[in-house]
C-alpha cells in the first residue's frame, strides 16, 4: 500500500475518486495543501467533512514509526530513528542553526557501497526507500524545527544509503521538495560515492541541484581500498562525469574528504587532490571532514592540527577547501556514523 507521501497529485486524485466518485475536484487541492503547506494530519483538515477525514487517515498511512530521538549540541542536532514497514530502520538528522535548519535524509536502509570507514556501509544493504519514505523524513523534521522557530532551508542526501543507486525515488522526492515545499534547487544537495551512471542521469534532470562526491582519495590505488566502487568507475571516469555536470548545470562540485590519520592526509594526497580541483576550476570545492569514529574501522581521524595544515596546503596549491564542523558525534549522528542501531561487524583489516 502506498504511504502518505508516495502519492503524486494525479495519484491523490485517483485515490479520492475511489473513496467517493462524487467528490468535487477542489478536495484534491485541499488535501494537497494539508500535506505540503500545513504539514498536518488528516484529522486536522477541518475544511473537509469528518467522514472524509477518517477515510483519508485510513488510506494515507504514515511510512515512519518513531523509535527513538536523540539530541546533541545543546539541542541543535537531533537524530531520529524510524522503523519502516517490514522492520527495516533508518535515521534522519536535523541540524539547527540560529536562523535556519538543514535536514540530512536517508535514501536507503543500509548501503551496498561497502566503504570501510562508514557505519552504514559496514552494516550492509537492506532495501531502497520509496519517494514517500524520503519525503516524510523531511516533513517530520520540518515539524520538529518549527517547534523551536526554525525554518528548514536545506536538504542534503547524506544520510544512510547511496542516493544515486536509488536515483528515481530520490529525484521524485527532489521534485516534491522543490515544487511543493518551495525549496530552491541550490539548497538541495545529492551526495554520491561516485556512481557515474547516476551522475550522468542527474546531469539530464531539469533542476540544477548541488552534487557532492565522497572522494576520500585522489589516486585509484588508495581509492580502490577506501571506496570499492572506484574499481568500476575509476577517478578519471568519475572526474569526467563531474566535469560534464559542472558544464551543464553551472553548479559547483563539492568533494567530501574524510581525513584518516596516516592514510589520506599526507602532502602527496593534497597535491593529487588539488590537481583534480584545478582541472575543474573554478567549479570545485573540498569539504574536509575529520573522520568520525565507527566500531568497524579501527583507523582514527587525523588530528585537527593536521586537518588545518592539509586545508592550508590545498589552498596554497590552488584548491578551495574548508573544514566541516562535526555535529552530533556523541549521538552517532555525524557523517559516516548512521547505522540505525544495526550491529557492525568489526573488520580485521
Amino acid at each position: 500500500m502506498a504511504t502518505r507521501y508516495d502519492h503524486s497529485r494525479d495519484g491523490l486524485t485517483e485515490l479520492l475518486a475511489r473513496i467517493d466518485p462524487d467528490l468535487p475536484r477542489y478536495r484534491v487541492d485541499q488535501v494537497w495543501a494539508g500535506l505540503y503547506e500545513q504539514l498536518t494530519e488528516p484529522a486536522e483538515w477541518t475544511n473537509l467533512p469528518k467522514a472524509l477525514r477518517a477515510e483519508l487517515a485510513e488510506h494515507l498511512p504514515t511510512a515512519l514509526t518513531p523509535v527513538t530521538e536523540s539530541v546533541s549540541d545543546r539541542g541543535d542536532t537531533v537524530k531520529f530513528l524510524w522503523q519502516l514497514e517490514g522492520g527495516s530502520r533508518i535515521e534522519t538528522v536535523l541540524m539547527l542553526y540560529p536562523d535556519r535548519a538543514t535536514v540530512c535524509v536517508s535514501s536507503q536502509a543500509g548501503c551496498a557501497m561497502a566503504c570501510g570507514f562508514c557505519a552504514t556501509g559496514q552494516a550492509g544493504f537492506t532495501r531502497h526507500l520509496s519517494s514517500g519514505e524520503i519525503v516524510e523524513q523531511v516533513i517530520r523534521a520540518i515539524r520538529r524545527a518549527r517547534e523551536v522557530d526554525r525554518r528548514v532551508s536545506n536538504i542534503v542526501f547524506m544520510g544512510m544509503g547511496e542516493p544515486l543507486a536509488n536515483e528515481a525515488a530520490v529525484w521524485a522526492s527532489i521534485e516534491r521538495f522543490h515544487h511543493d515545499l518551495g525549496l530552491s534547487a541550490r539548497h538541495l544537495t545529492v551526495s554520491t560515492v561516485g556512481l557515474v551512471p547516476g551522475i550522468r542521469t542527474l546531469t539530464t534532470r531539469p533542476l540544477p541541484v548541488n552534487l557532492a562526491v565522497s572522494l576520500h582519495a585522489a589516486n585509484d590505488e588508495l581509492r580502490d581500498e577506501l571506496v570499492p566502487i572506484n574499481r568500476r568507475y575509476p577517478i578519471d571516469t568519475l572526474v569526467g562525469a563531474c566535469r560534464d555536470y559542472l558544464a551543464e548545470k553551472g553548479r559547483r562540485i563539492s568533494f567530501e574528504w574524510a581525513m584518516i590519520d596516516g592514510v589520506n592526509d599526507r602532502p602527496s594526497d593534497a597535491a593529487e587532490l588539488a590537481a583534480i580541483c584545478r582541472s575543474l576550476r573554478p567549479g570545485a570545492h573540498v569539504n574536509l571532514i575529520p573522520l568520525n569514529p565507527t566500531p568497524g574501522f579501527p583507523t582514527v581521524g587525523s588530528p585537527l592540527t593536521r586537518v588545518n595544515e592539509f586545508r592550508d596546503l590545498l589552498e596554497t596549491l590552488g584548491a578551495n577547501a574548508t573544514v566541516r564542523r562535526n555535529r552530533g558525534t556523541d549521538i552517532d549522528a555525524a557523517c559516516g556514523q548512521l547505522a540505525a542501531g544495526q550491529p557492525v561487524v568489526i573488520s580485521a583489516r
